[in-house]
């Protein structure tokens, strides 16, 4: 039997009672299990847990207050951006934003099953004239109620897409640490083993143009802006996805093949400077808010070496802004990096190729795997969780 049929025969004639998500859903806040210090450690046992995109903070020696999740699962949602997550383990909370949900009566409808259907909610659903969203917004709308049993079923067969990728995520997590220990040890140099330069003794740093979103075109010269960078584009290119006029074209800087492009504007410190290689035979446009680096070493190698943490350190003491950062390029050009000889470099390139394929790559390896099971994951979440509707007022 196809999925499709199985979901058909589960859901077919089912009968659905609709209520307020109010009537069936409380909230707490966090007030009583708020952390006081601010002395985080990996070391620590409880998690500290924010409304924000970092949610957890890091983790507290605290004992009191602790939120026992482990028993009593809830649903962590963020009042202001409507972000939510399903957590079943304790925690203390940062963020007196957030609010925990749970079920009012856990045998009408199950806590589980409220949060996979409020991810079926629009993501544009947030109601900007008011502050709170819970109360404000979402405690007034209508959830759909099957039985228990049906929604025991929908929440048996939701856990079994999520846990398996949560296992792809976890092994992408461990990829990514050995990556970085290797890495770290091919780019580490022993004193006096290799000389260092700095940028600006081994290449220039020639300033983007005023490149707008608006001057793309579907076809034309191949064209880079700077966000894209962080959206768009892994450590390396050859393609684009945009394109200018080739009028526009001859008024904007250019980068060449092995040339690096160095986004220098963002809003946080983990992306700024981030580079991309332009590996494409033709020249490329590229925006303001960047640097095209030409050099005379291997471009890749280059690459690496400024995902290293040591250039993270760098990059913070040296930033300007407050809501935007920036790293300006006379800084950049100051940074120094091991030169070891071209054939080493292009050794260890070769190495850190095939884990960034493996672990990075948009159209292979774990992080494609882990995309097309979110999909196939939301396509059956959706079709589960969507019920005739009734004519329904307030």
């Amino acid at each position: 039997m196809s999925n499709l049929n199985f979901m058909e025969k589960l859901l077919g004639g089912v009968e659905v009672e609709w209520k307020l998500l109010d009537d069936v859903a409380e909230y707490e806040q966090p007030t009583k299990y708020l952390v006081k210090t601010k002395n985080y450690s990996d070391e620590f046992k409880t998690p500290v847990l924010t409304a924000g995109k970092t949610f957890i903070l890091g983790y507290t020696d605290e004992t009191n207050g602790i939120y026992q999740a482990s028993k009593t699962p809830v649903i962590i949602f963020d009042d202001f951006t409507t972000a939510n997550k399903w957590v079943d383990f304790d925690f203390k909370a940062k963020s007196s934003a957030m609010k925990m949900i749970t079920s009012k009566d856990e045998s009408r409808i199950l806590i589980k099953y409220i949060y996979y259907w409020l991810n079926t909610l629009p993501s544009d659903l947030m109601d900007s004239d008011h502050k709170r969203q819970w109360i404000s917004n979402f405690a007034n709308k209508f959830i759909p109620l099957p039985s228990l049993d049906i929604q025991s079923e929908i929440v048996r067969i939701l856990d079994n897409f999520t846990e398996l990728t949560a296992e792809l995520t976890a092994e992408l997590t461990a990829r990514k640490k050995q990556y970085t220990y290797y890495r770290d040890k091919l780019l580490t140099f022993e004193d006096g083993e290799v000389e260092f330069k700095t940028l600006g003794e081994i290449g220039e740093f020639i300033r983007g143009s005023g490149l707008q979103k608006s001057d793309f075109t579907e076809t034309g010269f191949p064209a880079i802006h700077y966000g894209q960078i962080y959206t768009y584009y892994g450590n390396f290119a050859d393609k684009t996805k945009t394109f200018v006029s080739s009028e526009l074209a001859t008024k904007l800087k250019k980068a060449k093949k092995n040339d690096l492009i160095i986004a220098t504007t963002s809003e946080n410190i983990e992306d700024v400077c981030k580079p991309l290689v332009w590996l494409g035979d033709n020249e490329v446009c590229v925006s303001g808010e960047t640097y095209i680096f030409r050099h005379n070493q291997n471009a890749k190698y280059i690459a690496y070496y400024l995902q290293m943490p040591i250039f993270f350190d760098y990059k913070k003491l040296n930033r300007t802004g407050t809501k935007v950062t920036r790293v300006h390029g006379d800084k950049l050009a100051k940074f120094k990096i091991p030169i070891p000889a071209l054939k080493e470099q292009e050794r260890i390139v070769s190495i850190l190729d095939k884990f960034d394929t493996f672990t990075n790559s948009i159209s292979e390896g774990l992080p494609k795997e882990i995309e097309l099971r979110q999909k196939q994951y939301e396509y059956y979440r959706d079709l589960l969780l969507t019920f005739p509707k009734q004519d329904l007022e307030l």
